[in-house]
């Protein structure tokens, strides 16, 4: 793995932008190619076999959680235990997630996985893949995620209730939105009969007990870019035991239980000699050198980073309530000051693809660069 740094294509502002990629820049630079990460097909390999053993790995973790009933470590309210367990028994849908690894000397390490609503997977799928075809498009990129999106999809569609797919995210949330439009795409691509609305216009008919749109079309199934705790905190959301619809969720509730750092001392738990896995616990004092996370929690927030006991570098935020996790340190490397961290795609229970975030520190925040990659 070489950073190597190069020069950006001429008006690549135009260029991204006519891909959608609206967001390349706010008040720092998001999307970066002055610079790129070359891979060896080897580095490659080693990081797809983890990704499909680490997605194996969660779902024996999912049920080891509901087989001890250890939904109090997830801070998962006790009135969604029987909801959540219906999705996973009925093997409601789920099309995606990211794993963020470390990758250093040879070893790969999980950090986490964003196991709900992970983001950056319009930039991976797409605007790098375009990046390379202007850079190089002799080489080649760890990057099947357009096409396993629409396949997936596809497949899916037989497992949909009856009516359209609605797809949904919060109103002014540029990222949001493009990532969001972009896996409608991909449905639409896929033959489904989709419909866009925001989160802040769901409405609910208290008469039928169902969820509907604008157009007060009832919603039936629904792809959402929207944390289920917050989905769960929201008034709206809690009529979702009360849905008579029954509407299939994408991600679905057992999603909840990965995308919780809480899954990660569960993880190191059952699985204690995968070498992907860090030690990790709920409780304090077991580590020297370790990274504070909470068990909810986004972009990099109320993280503190341990060595030696002493906190070597924090970060604020909102975020800690619900309780923290502690995870052995293991740094990420350093390229002239930047620390890159690489989020692995698992489409469709298989490993997808890849993308680069860049920080200038320890902590991956979202002031961050997407960076593109190819193999060498």
């Amino acid at each position: 793995m070489k950073r190597v740094t190069t020069t950006p294509r001429n008006h690549w502002q135009a260029a991204v932008e006519a891909l959608g990629f609206g967001f390349h820049t706010t008040n720092v630079p998001y999307w970066d190619e002055s610079v790129y990460y070359s891979f060896t097909m080897d580095e490659v390999l080693q990081i797809e076999k983890a990704t499909a053993e680490l997605w194996d790995l969660c779902l024996g973790a999912v049920q080891h959680v509901m087989d001890n009933n250890l939904y109090n470590q997830f801070g998962i309210p006790e009135t969604y235990i029987k909801y959540i367990e219906k999705s996973w028994t009925e093997d409601h849908p789920a099309i995606y997630g990211r794993f963020d690894f470390c990758y250093k000397n040879g070893q790969l390490k999980l950090l986490e996985f964003n196991a709900d609503t992970p983001t950056s997977l319009y930039e991976a799928g797409i605007v790098q893949w375009f990046w390379l075809q202007d850079f190089d498009k002799s080489k080649d990129q760890f990057n099947s995620i357009h096409e396993k999106l629409i396949a997936y999809w596809k497949y899916l569609g037989a497992y949909l209730n009856p009516g359209s797919l609605h797809f949904t995210c919060l109103k002014e949330t540029l990222e949001d939105l493009t990532n969001t439009e972009y896996m409608r795409d991909c449905a639409m691509q896929a033959g489904l009969d989709t419909k866009l609305v925001f989160i802040d216009d769901i409405g609910w008919d208290s008469d039928l007990s169902i969820f509907r749109d604008l157009e007060d079309k009832p919603i039936r199934n629904i792809f959402k870019l929207y944390p289920w705790e917050w989905l769960l905190n929201d008034a709206f959301g809690k009529h979702i035991l009360e849905d008579t619809n029954r509407t299939l969720w994408v991600e679905p509730s057992w999603k909840m239980i990965l995308s919780n750092k809480a899954i990660l001392p569960i993880l190191w738990e059952l699985y204690p000699d995968c070498p992907y896995i860090l030690p990790s616990y709920f409780e304090s004092g077991k580590l020297l050198n370790y990274v504070k996370k909470p068990i909810l929690s986004r972009e990099g927030a109320n993280i503190d980073i341990v060595q030696n006991n002493t906190t070597i570098q924090k970060t604020e935020g909102q975020y800690g309530k619900e309780g923290y996790i502690y995870q052995e340190l293991f740094t990420l490397p350093a390229y002239d000051g930047n620390y890159p961290v690489i989020g692995s795609w698992v489409i469709g229970q298989e490993p997808a693809g890849m993308g680069i975030r860049e920080a200038n520190g320890l902590v991956t925040n979202n002031t961050s660069r997407f960076v593109p990659h190819l193999i060498d």
